[in-house]
């Protein structure tokens, strides 16, 4: 009887979220459906509810996400290398690993109160798009590293003595047998991080991105603005027409984020297939 009262809850504990996470979904598509269209996605923002559009938010979205790409992923791989594969096993390496687990915890507003103090004020980077891709590269860099160390872990350990053993450098062994094997879950960790950036918003706020903007972007010390920015703008109005275009953006949103899941999920696949 225990086992089965057991059961139910847990059966209870994983459809209850599910169905009213469906539920809200549901809810803001029926709200938002009737504004979703090509005019909505290539308008620019507007005063007047029914001419707004979404173009340099999400523009400013793709932009944001590519540079923390380029800033992040390198690093982030580059330092899972170093512990793994050349850092000494030690106190240091404890503490440092300590932190990278800790500081993938930490909640996304403290990043930009750092990013704020080091990049808009310290280096004086203003509320550009450097300032807050830099800033999200702080929020994502943990995860990555952590996604790529587990990664780097999963290769087994004859096979680098293997390549060591018939003559290859420390560095030709780790480029040609450790990256290849490592690359799924590298990659995986590496989208999954930067789909949670795509997502973001109480950093981005602190750093300075624009709630309300009229042009696209024109370099990397551009103003910005993104999705969330502006759906945070149209909740924050009381006109429900407003509120419909805030619907419409989260659908925009929830399918701009599960395309870079289901990209990971491919990419994944496709790098584990064994090759004849």
């Amino acid at each position: 009887m225990g086992e089965i009262v057991f059961r139910g809850l847990c059966l209870a504990a994983v459809v209850l979220p599910v169905v009213s996470l469906l539920a809200l979904l549901a809810a803001v598509a029926a709200e938002g459906i009737g504004r979703l269209d090509a005019d909505f996605v290539m308008r620019f923002p507007s005063r007047i509810a029914s001419a707004a559009g979404i173009l340099p938010a999400l523009v400013g979205s793709v932009v944001l996400v590519l540079l923390t790409m380029l800033i992040a992923v390198p690093v982030s791989v580059g330092s899972a290398l170093y512990l793994e594969e050349y850092g000494k096993r030690g106190r240091f390496a404890g503490v440092i690993e300590v932190n990278i687990t800790n500081l993938a915890g930490v909640p996304s507003v403290i990043y930009g109160l750092l990013g704020l103090e080091i990049f808009v004020r310290f280096l004086s980077l203003r509320q550009s798009l450097i300032a807050g891709a830099l800033t999200l590269s702080l929020l994502v860099m943990p995860v990555i590293i952590t996604a790529s160390r587990e990664s780097i872990r999963m290769v087994p350990q004859a096979l680098r003595e293997a390549a060591l053993g018939m003559g290859a450098t420390r560095w030709s062994m780790v480029r040609s047998v450790v990256l290849p094997m490592a690359a799924p879950g590298m990659i995986t960790g590496s989208i999954l991080a930067l789909s949670r950036a795509f997502g973001e918003s109480a950093p981005l706020i602190i750093v300075g991105a624009a709630t309300f903007i009229t042009f696209l972007p024109d370099g990397v010390m551009s103003s910005y603005s993104t999705l969330p920015i502006q759906i945070f703008n149209w909740v924050s109005r009381p006109q429900e027409a407003f509120q419909a275009n805030a619907a419409a953006g989260i659908v925009v949103l929830l399918a701009a984020v599960l395309c870079l899941n289901a990209v990971a999920v491919l990419v994944r696949h496709r790098l584990q297939r064994p090759r004849i």
